[in-house]
């Protein structure tokens, strides 16, 4: 049970909680209602399309030839490249389709198919997967967050509202899917079940299946998959009784493995035949001829092809292999540190550094694969809420050269500005001293966090002063953006200028997180069952 606070300012209902689900909710309405990726713009439009082209072909031909190149399956336009559970998904939206508008999911001649009425169905699609998935796993984190506290307590971000709030307002998240459009919820959201199974219930079995099932929607959920790993393989080897030692280990062990195992057979085999399908899928999950990366990404590769020329100087195979070289280094203080001293809340920290160092170091790197480093940080927002926060805002920023080829400006500026309201009237509510531009000053931010908890006036006061000038130089990257015209032989000057402006942000963001991870204890104790014989 936590410290009891003022229940004026502390005490958490229902009728708290709802007015910001609803607002979420109604937010992603708003953004749903502006264009989406590839709107009007022939051949191959965008990500819209392609979700749309993969229902087209998962209806209308045969399992086995969902990830080859056939007659009715022309993999240069938009191929499957998401493992099986994308296909099963699309698969049961397509059917849907099918059923109310055939002209959507005729094959080759819905190629671009836009109407108003398909736009509705499939901005539905994402908010039903949103709320079903994504919502339903934040709420349930934040609610068992609180409770472990009790309902008075000092952390005014640990409350369930105000908690689900930042959850469901993390601007990146919802103008990728609901504005850009795609299912990163759907992935995302069976990652956080899978962590509040680790967190919460404390049930492996389950935690396995889920982060199995999410690994299987989006290849890149191996951002996540160390952290996972270490977690589980630890937990075999703790608080195992002298007596039958040996087996114990070895059951706990199996139990897990047989979860993986068995979830892989049941999701893969309606897709393969032979070793040769199997092989096929995995191509057209790692597509390694693509480069590097493709459009200006927020990593370290991106912002060092400004000096060196890496396809010039390296082929693929040796970028392949200083890629993965590279992420294992900046990911193993994190892994080290978290296998030896393992405890819940440093899994959270370890899940958040090693999905950075993936998204800085890693083999073809998506801009939008950001999220996969944003969702743990939004559920390490109650404990370190000013880091935390800046750390979304750049996360967003990043992603502005992506959105405004959506021409989802108006979306990103409010969303945006919307975020940053409602954290700067949360301090204003849980400290009355605060001014209206007390978003800017750490030390309020971690007094509102834990009042009783002595900080370092120095390193605060460093920290806000580095954030007021990291929000200055967002602003006036975005307004040159909007506002001047590059040079002809350099086009992409601002676009490049933002991705190393938050390359630089996520290197420091890696930094302190990792600090932050090796200098907590450990004293949270892992709690196993066993079975008494």
């Amino acid at each position: 049970m936590g410290k009891r606070a003022d229940p004026d300012k502390f005490t958490v209902t229902k009728e708290a909680l709802l007015p910001g689900l609803f607002f979420a909710l109604f937010l992603r309405w708003c953004v749903a209602a502006y264009p989406y990726s590839g709107y009007k713009k022939p051949p191959m439009y965008g990500d819209y399309e392609a979700q749309r082209h993969w229902q087209e072909i998962t209806v209308q031909t045969q399992v086995s030839h969902w990830y080859r190149n056939t007659t009715q399956n022309d993999l240069q336009y938009w191929g499957l490249d998401y493992p099986p559970l994308t296909a099963y998904h699309s698969f049961l939206i397509g059917l849907v389709a099918d059923w109310l508008d055939p002209e959507s999911v005729r094959l080759f001649a819905s190629r671009g198919y836009e109407s108003d009425q398909h736009k509705t169905f499939m901005r539905w699609t994402v908010f039903l997967s949103d709320l079903y998935f994504y919502v339903t796993a934040a709420l349930c984190i934040c609610i068992d967050a609180e409770r472990i506290l009790g309902k008075y307590h000092s952390n005014v971000f640990k409350r369930t509202d105000i908690a689900t709030t930042f959850f469901l307002l993390y601007p990146g998240l919802i103008l990728i899917d609901h504005g850009h459009f795609q299912y990163n919820c759907v992935s995302l959201g069976l990652f956080l079940w899978a962590s509040f199974f680790i967190i919460a219930i404390q049930n492996d079995t389950l935690a396995t299946i889920c982060f199995v099932l999410a690994l299987n929607y989006k290849q890149m959920e191996l951002y996540h998959a160390l952290p996972f790993f270490i977690y589980l393989l630890r937990k075999c080897f703790m608080c195992v009784p002298n007596k039958g030692r040996f087996s114990h280990i070895i059951h706990r062990f199996n139990k897990l493995a047989i979860a993986v195992i068995s979830t892989f057979i049941i999701i893969w085999y309606p897709l393969l035949n032979s070793w040769d399908d199997v092989f096929q899928v995995l191509h057209r999950l790692f597509p390694v001829k693509r480069g590097v990366f493709e459009d200006k990404v927020s990593n370290v590769w991106c912002s060092a092809n400004v000096f060196i020329k890496l396809k010039y100087v390296y082929n693929n195979e040796e970028m392949i292999r200083m890629c993965f070289l590279c992420t294992i280094m900046a990911a193993l203080p994190s892994c080290i540190d978290f296998f030896f001293r393992i405890n819940r809340k440093k899994f959270v920290l370890c899940l958040i550094n090693v999905s950075l160092a993936f998204f800085l170091f890693s083999y073809q790197v998506h801009e939008k694969s950001i999220l996969l480093v944003a969702i743990p940080v939004v559920m390490h927002m109650p404990e370190d809420p000013f880091m935390c926060f800046w750390f979304l805002l750049v996360s967003t920023f990043s992603m502005l050269p992506l959105l405004l080829k959506d021409g989802l400006l108006i979306p990103f500026l409010c969303t945006s500005l919307i975020y940053l309201s409602f954290y700067s009237i949360i301090l204003k509510l849980s400290n009355k001293d605060a001014g209206i531009l007390s978003f800017l000053n750490a030390d309020t931010v971690y007094k509102a966090a834990n009042p009783m908890a002595n900080h370092n006036s120095v390193i605060l006061k460093l920290l806000s002063t580095n954030f007021f000038f990291s929000l200055q130089g967002m602003f006036w990257l975005g307004l040159g953006t909007l506002l001047v015209e590059p040079p002809p032989r350099y086009p992409d000057t601002f676009p490049l200028l933002i991705s190393m402006y938050s390359c630089l942000h996520f290197i420091f963001f890696l930094v302190y997180f990792t600090h932050q991870q090796i200098s907590l204890p450990t004293c949270l104790p892992i709690k196993i069952k066993v079975k008494k014989n």
